[in-house]
């Protein structure tokens, strides 16, 4: 099973398959710990029944700790597996892991947003640059192929 304490003393692996460094993912640790617990919080108030149990109880997580669930999307979101080996690698089955990633992708996104690591997603934003740069020239880079299609009679 992948954690995050198999490859936390092995930098390079570490780095292929999280797309980060270790010391670059200790500084996003605790970004995606608030980020994780503000959501859990949220999901406690939208609850339509009362909770029976404190959080924690119950049968305990294959992905336990905040390093091996902030792994487990920078992993998918590195390498974009497809679900059923995702669950392999992290010992969950394909319908853990497809809930697991719909779970934390909002959570990480919430913690690069803590750390001001988004990248600009807005138009306006690629209008001010290309402003600021008028010397900035972007290709797109695509051929086009004949598609064979049937002939309709």
């Amino acid at each position: 099973m992948l954690n995050y304490k198999k490859i936390k003393n092995k930098p390079k692996i570490f780095r292929s398959l999280t797309g980060l460094t270790p010391a670059a993912f200790g500084q996003l640790v605790e970004p995606f710990k608030q980020a994780y617990a503000q959501t859990r919080d949220e999901a406690d108030v939208q609850r339509k029944t009362p909770r029976q149990r404190r959080r924690g109880g119950g049968r305990k997580a294959t992905l336990e700790s905040i390093e091996d669930k902030l792994v487990f999307i920078l992993f998918y979101f590195r390498l974009y597996p497809i679900q059923t080996v995702q669950g392999f690698l992290f010992d969950l089955s394909q319908a853990q892991a497809n809930d697991w990633i719909h779970r934390l992708s909002p959570v990480l996104n919430t913690a690069l947003g803590y750390e001001m690591q988004l990248p600009a997603r807005k138009a306006a934003d690629l209008e001010q640059v290309l402003a600021e740069c008028p010397a900035l020239e972007f290709i797109i880079d695509g051929t086009e192929r004949p598609i064979q299609r049937p002939n309709e009679i």
